[in-house]
């Protein structure tokens, strides 16, 4: 749900038509005003942001900041480092590391963050260096900034100015809207009938052979088939041959030398064989006398007996040498075969056996390749009723949940200021070409993929009379702001990210749309810890803890330091956010009254 609410926060410039419209509401209206109950039920999720200390990070030489848990505004100058206090938190929960942010002259940027996680404190730290190295430690374990993304990133959304373009693709409203209506079963069943049917078609074209072709293939396993079974190889077998072969080219010199090992071994009166017998005897003789000598006369009687096989063996290998020439001709011509059988199809025969069960297999599956067709014919129709029956599902979910999402935020953008806006979320099919995929539902032919069959468009009309049109066609900068602002507090019911953050959420509202949008951002406090950074002082006024950023010269450089406000200090910072530095008594007491009026809000908003 975190990743779908994203789009929002973004902001384009000024637009008149935004201001005027809200010129018509009175801010002093119940408009915006959440009920008590609503107020009191939202409870503050564990895993807000405690604290934020930053060193030698751009203008930042050295600051620490606590945070409330509710909404928290940071003000000040242009260029006072509102905005690098979240680049730095981004650091913190590991956004991409830029060594330009290094401090001039300094050796590394560090930032540390403190988050009231239950059971226990989450301590991230991301240091930067100059020479370009990152490193992140969760609790002073060393982990990767990947690793801190994914235990940190999931405690904080940071919505810049970049990301509202997002929301004019409506692509992304279909996400908007999947996740206002809890679809995200819907979606990955839908998601997983599509990738089935992908994988099915995949398939099926894989059987798609002309049958000239199907032939073709099939003839060749065969006759590799049949020319491989019918050689009979045996593994090893070239290398027999090649051995008797070598042995039949010196058959004179092989019979010569086992004749005299024969003779040697078992020669009459001279060979070993009888020698070691005689000692065996012997030693028999001695162990009659002395039972020492047995083992020793047992050891001979078995070399006698090793020597009479050795020199039988010896005799018989000679007679096993091939000497006829008809005999060594049909061994040459069965190694021929072979080294011919080996250059086709593998290096030796276990190559060559294993080609020839892969030939059979294929020949099998070319032999089945229509019913394997048809088979798949028929799954693919099977999985094309799966996937129109979840995308149906997933459709009607869509449309109910586009009328109730329709519904709050048009009821959210007018305690924006926005009275009398047409906000409409249209859900549509998308018809499918003749030769494009599809599947039929309620009748009609669609096209889908894997987000199912849908298109989702977001309608605004935000002057009475006037047709409702898309968004990206319509909306201006300030209507844009607000809209992100309405969808993310409706999403947020259900968004358990503990803290939201807004880099100047105000850019394109002007003073008289500003004061709902602090009412709207305090109501979302209720739930989140939220941290905005805002030039309005009538969003300002609606914080629980108010921050201003300001730039200072120490000893010829320049740093910024962040300095929380008290009440009297808070009334100083709105009216030079009201009127500038020369207000005067008159901006001070439209501050004061400004103040008071929040207050007043707030109290109304808690049931008090």
């Amino acid at each position: 749900m975190t990743e779908a609410a994203e789009a929002e926060g973004i902001l384009d410039p000024v637009s008149p038509e935004a201001d005027g419209d809200a010129a018509s509401a009175d801010p002093g209206s119940e408009a915006a005003l959440p009920s008590p109950e609503a107020v009191a039920a939202r409870p503050m999720p564990a895993g807000r942001l405690a604290e934020l200390s930053v060193r030698d990070l751009a203008l930042i030489e050295r600051l620490r900041i606590s945070f409330e848990p509710g909404l928290n505004v940071l003000t000040g100058e242009t260029g006072a480092g509102k905005s690098l206090l979240i680049d730095a938190l981004g650091l913190a929960v590991g956004a991409r590391a830029d060594t330009s942010l290094v401090r001039h002259g300094s050796d590394s940027a560090r930032v540390e963050a403190l988050f009231d996680r239950v059971p226990e404190p989450l301590i991230c730290v991301r240091e930067v260096s100059a020479a370009g190295r990152s490193t992140a430690r969760i609790d002073d374990e060393s982990v990767t900034a990947a690793r801190l993304a994914g235990v940190a990133g999931r405690l904080v959304e940071i919505h810049g100015q970049h990301d509202q373009q997002r929301l004019l693709d409506e692509r992304w409203q279909r996400e908007l809207l999947d996740a206002f209506g809890v679809l995200e079963a819907e979606r990955a069943a839908t998601a997983g009938a599509v990738e089935a049917w992908r994988a099915n078609h995949a398939a099926l074209a894989e059987l798609a052979l002309d049958p000239r072709e199907l032939a073709r293939r099939l003839e060749l396993q065969e006759h590799q088939l049949a020319e491989i079974v019918g050689a009979k190889l045996r593994a090893g077998e070239a290398a027999e041959i090649r051995g008797r072969l070598s042995s039949a080219q010196h058959v004179e010199s092989i019979a010569r030398g086992s004749a005299e090992i024969h003779d040697l071994l078992a020669g009459e009166g001279t060979g070993a064989r009888e020698t070691a017998a005689e000692a065996a005897r012997r030693a028999r003789d001695l162990a009659k006398l002395d039972e020492r000598y047995e083992p020793v006369a047992e050891r001979l009687s078995g070399l006698a007996a090793e020597l009479e096989d050795a020199a039988a063996e010896t005799a018989a290998l000679a007679e096993r040498v091939e000497h006829d020439p008809a005999a060594l001709a049909l061994m040459e011509e069965r190694l021929s075969a072979i080294y011919s059988l080996e250059r086709k199809y593998g290096e030796d025969e276990a190559a060559v056996i294993a080609y020839g069960e892969r030939a059979a297999a294929e020949a099998e599956r070319l032999r089945n390749l229509e019913a394997s067709r048809e088979r798949r014919q028929a799954e693919a129709t099977r999985l094309l009723e799966v996937v129109a029956s979840a995308s149906s599902a997933l459709s009607r979910g869509r449309q109910t949940a586009a009328q109730l999402l329709a519904k709050a935020v048009e009821e959210a953008l007018g305690g924006l200021g926005f009275r009398e806006t047409s906000f409409q979320v249209v859900v549509t099919r998308r018809s499918a070409g003749p030769a494009e995929p599809a599947v039929e539902v309620d009748g009609e032919r669609v096209a889908f993929d894997g987000s199912g069959v849908d298109s989702v468009v977001f309608l605004i009309a935000p002057n009475p009379g006037e047709p409702a049109r898309p968004l990206a066609r319509i909306a201006s900068g300030g209507e844009l702001s607000r809209v992100a602002l309405a969808i993310k507090q409706i999403l947020a019911e259900a968004d358990h990210t503990p803290t939201l953050v807004f880099d100047e959420i105000d850019s394109g509202i002007g003073g008289r749309s500003a004061e709902p949008v602090g009412r709207s951002l305090w109501a979302l406090a209720r739930s989140h810890q939220v941290l905005c950074v805002t030039h309005l002082g009538q969003i300002a006024a609606y914080a629980d803890a108010q921050f201003r950023i300001e730039k200072h010269q120490r000893d010829g450089r320049t740093v910024t330091e962040v300095h929380r406000l008290g009440p009297d200090e808070r009334v100083g910072e709105l009216a030079q956010m009201l009127a500038g530095a020369e207000g005067g008594a008159g901006a001070r007491a439209s501050a004061e009254e400004l103040l008071d009026r929040a207050e007043t809000w707030r109290r109304s908003a808690r049931g008090e």
